[in-house]
């Protein structure tokens, strides 16, 4: 057994006698190696740039701080949640496309929102127009919720929602149907979305100012704890920080320190941290560095679960658990050599199930130009299923640990990362550190130097700036058809005249009173979706209440 000081020794040696000499005759492709996030990558990585600690520091799947992964048999006991995101047109086309992937072998649905129901509008609502089940499917009430999930039991599959600022409605929309499928809600699970603060930061698809918005969550929390146990309260997002053009480690500071605000404003309201934590989960981007984002993961996981123990006092394991699903980056799609999307796509599944990911959506090879079709979409799928059955990665638990490159990556990204949450401690927490406009501006710095670099040639993207070939126009695109709107403003205006308005109305008012106090919302959002109130008419009740946040632009 050699000494680190003997290790040491030896790789100067190396250094001095074989590399450099080397590289007289024949030097490096480049001046410079970094990673996607613009981090330095030295040539070699031996056992003195890795930690003595182990134990504490790596440590053992399903044990703190749970670096290797959260669960003590990962995917030796069962494979990761293969949860395609989709959505389009009306709930009728998108439950067809549900039922489509179950068959094919997909274990979780994920549902893709068009614009108008992420920010809370009915399709008839004029500013809705032209936007209607293009991004998503349309559901502007309980009846389109019941169409969806026609023919799907719901105490049979797990359900992902991307929804946020009106993920109360939609939540309580996914109980309904699931009780008049009759399961109630302590069987059914899932998550919803419901991450506010990221929202301000990277994406836009807000509602309320900040204050009311942690209302709403926090009423989720409360009622969940309690009447819907299984269900994942909040999926706090890293992907869509990364996918505006952050680097690795301020995904992973940012999206912590969105945690930490959530994990504040729940106890703030009287709950226990015990008593919620472990209905939280994470959502992170898969790039196309591979070796740092399996870094990425396992620093957040580290970090999390020491945030949980020392900042919050948690004593349940399960609280301290990061528990995250991944998409693939759809930043990295191009719409030139659309087969090359496939390529990047499954480097990208390789580095999720590596970070020891717990569901993931592969992203398809059309996306770039179009909603996905179905073959591109089966081939996403089949992605993932090779694999999970074929490649030999999921066979051990935590592969690359103790690879010194990736052990060192994710102590840099750590610290780099914890560097972020104490700037934004100083400002007061995340929802003053966005007031102030600190993380937008470090993303659109780390998103400007991504775009020189690309433009200067430091950074090749196969296709678009070299290997670049003459190609035909694409055929055979998905398109939403303008049948879709008119189909859906038909349905919406036939729901509204056979419901009872009577109680449709009586459910507002009541709504309209509790947002004007401090009661807990979610029961009484259940009772207007259950009259068949529409999205619009709910949002737009506590609208009346909260006002709307406008964004500050300072020049």
């Amino acid at each position: 057994m050699h000494t680190r000081e003997e290790i040491q020794k030896a790789y100067t040696e190396w250094q001095e006698k074989t590399y450099k000499k080397n590289l007289e005759k024949f030097p490096e492709r480049l001046p410079r190696f970094t990673t996607v996030s613009n981090s330095p990558i030295d040539p070699l990585y031996v056992p003195t740039d890795t930690t003595d600690n182990y134990n504490e520091k790596i440590g053992y799947p399903g044990q703190y701080p749970f670096t290797r992964g959260i669960q003590p048999t990962m995917y030796r006991g069962r494979f990761w949640t293969m949860r395609q995101y989709a959505g389009f047109g009306t709930a009728k086309e998108s439950n067809e496309r549900y039922r489509y992937l179950l068959d094919a072998g997909q274990t979780g649905l994920s549902v893709a929102l068009d614009l108008p129901t992420q920010i809370g509008y009915d399709s008839d609502d004029p500013i809705a127009d032209g936007e209607i089940g293009k991004v998503g499917v349309a559901i502007d009430t309980l009846a389109d919720m019941e169409t969806l999930f026609g023919g799907i039991p719901l105490d049979k599959v797990s359900t992902s929602m991307t929804i946020n600022a009106p993920a109360s409605v939609l939540l309580a929309m996914y109980i309904a149907v699931a009780q008049k499928q009759g399961t109630s809600a302590d069987k059914i699970s899932g998550t919803i979305q419901n991450d506010i603060l990221k929202e301000y930061m990277a994406r836009g698809t807000y509602i309320y100012p900040p204050k009311q918005s942690m209302r709403l969550i926090t009423n989720i929390f409360e009622y969940c704890k309690k009447e819907v146990p299984k269900w994942n309260t909040i999926s706090i997002s890293g992907y869509h920080i990364r996918e505006a053009g952050s680097t690795a480690a301020q995904e992973v500071g940012f999206t912590l320190a969105d945690g930490i605000a959530y994990v504040e404003a729940a106890i703030k309201t009287g709950l226990d941290v015990d008593e919620f934590a472990g209905q939280l989960s994470f959502f992170f981007n898969a790039h196309n560095d591979m070796l740092e984002e399996v870094a990425k993961y396992r620093a957040a996981r580290r970090m999390w679960a020491r945030i949980m123990k020392e900042r919050f006092g948690a004593k349940k394991a399960k609280s301290m658990m990061l528990r995250f699903h991944t998409q693939t980056a759809g930043s990295t799609l191009t719409a030139q050599q659309v087969d090359n999307n496939i390529v990047r796509v499954t480097i990208q599944t390789l580095a999720a199930v590596l970070g020891g990911t717990q569901s993931l959506h592969t992203n398809s090879r059309d996306e770039a130009l179009a909603l996905p079709t179905e073959s591109s979409v089966r081939i996403a799928l089949r992605t993932q299923q090779i694999v999970a059955y074929e490649s030999g990665v999921a066979d051990t638990i935590d592969p690359l640990a103790g690879s010194h490159y990736v052990e060192t990556m994710t102590d840099q990204i750590e610290k780099e990362a914890l560097e972020y949450i104490a700037t934004i401690d100083a400002m007061g927490g995340m929802v003053e550190a966005i007031e102030k406009g600190y993380p937008q501006t470090e993303i659109q710095n780390a998103s400007y130097q991504s775009i020189k670099d690309l433009e200067h040639n430091k950074r090749i993207i196969v296709g678009v700036n070299k290997f670049q070939i003459k190609e035909k126009d694409p055929e055979g695109l998905m398109r939403i058809d303008q049948r879709v709107q008119t189909e859906q403003i038909k349905f919406l205006q036939k729901v509204r005249a056979e419901r009872n308005n009577d109680d449709v109305n009586r459910a507002l008012a009541v709504l309209k009173t509790a947002a004007e106090g401090s009661d807990n919302l979610m029961p009484l959002i259940l009772d207007a979706v259950k009259s068949y109130a529409s999205i619009g008419e709910i949002c737009n009740t506590m609208r009346g209440v909260f006002g709307e946040y406008k964004e500050h632009v300072t020049v």
